[in-house]
């Protein structure tokens, strides 16, 4: 037997369904595309686990609002689209650092109780809010950071296999997930839903027999 037949031993279904990976839902609305130089105006991570039919479900949710760091740049077409006032008087909000610290210790807490290594982004078009994630990160210093440096599961692809829809609310759609158009651009609604998607997709590759693996070959 060679080190590649050996399954790797995990504590939780939820860590040998994904190479013990925990899979965290993120969603950031931010103040322009460069991840370098744009604010984050507000973030959500939905953290999801397995039900006792190995089905996967939303576990618990993130959000914050987030105070522009320092000379952040913010683009007034991204605030007319997303329709957040990061200057209104009344709205609640923390520090970049502190919020990212926050949801990283939330996550490293779920990875540890699942038994998972890491954790992995799931977003839909997830290299967008990885790149914020990461610059984020390196920004304020935090070496704790627990979502894999690269790797991602992006829902956008993802449904335009399973549903034919790439935009989140058009694959919800046809998943026939509720999904208003009044709510969106939010990120804790946007992660939310996102979550949904991902876990809808999951669980029907698992009732159409695509999980477990079955190995065809018995020798």
């Amino acid at each position: 037997m060679t080190t590649s037949d050996v399954h790797e031993s995990s504590s939780s279904p939820l860590a040998d369904r994904f190479r013990t990976y925990l899979p965290v839902v993120i969603d950031i609305e931010t103040g322009g595309f460069n991840s370098a130089t744009d604010a984050v105006l507000e973030i959500s991570a939905v953290i999801l686990n397995m039900d006792k039919d190995e089905k996967l479900v939303i576990d618990q949710t993130f959000f914050s609002r987030v105070i522009p760091f320092e000379g952040s740049n913010i683009e007034d077409s991204a605030l007319k689209f997303t329709g957040i006032d990061p200057y209104h008087p009344l709205r609640v909000a923390r520090p970049e650092k502190v919020v990212f610290q926050n949801m990283f210790k939330l996550v490293r807490d779920a990875m540890k109780s699942n038994g998972c290594k890491r954790a992995i982004l799931v977003g839909h078009n997830s290299h967008f809010d990885h790149g914020f994630l990461n610059a984020a990160s390196q920004r304020n210093l935090l070496k704790r950071n627990p979502f894999h440096p690269f790797s991602s599961f992006d829902t956008a692809s993802l449904s335009g296999l399973a549903y034919g829809q790439t935009v989140l609310a058009r694959a919800c759609d046809v998943a026939k997930i509720e999904f208003d158009d009044n709510q969106a651009h939010s990120a804790k609604y946007d992660a939310e839903k996102t979550a949904e998607l991902f876990c809808r997709i999951v669980n029907k590759w698992k009732d159409l027999g695509g999980w477990p693996l079955q190995n065809a070959d018995k020798s």
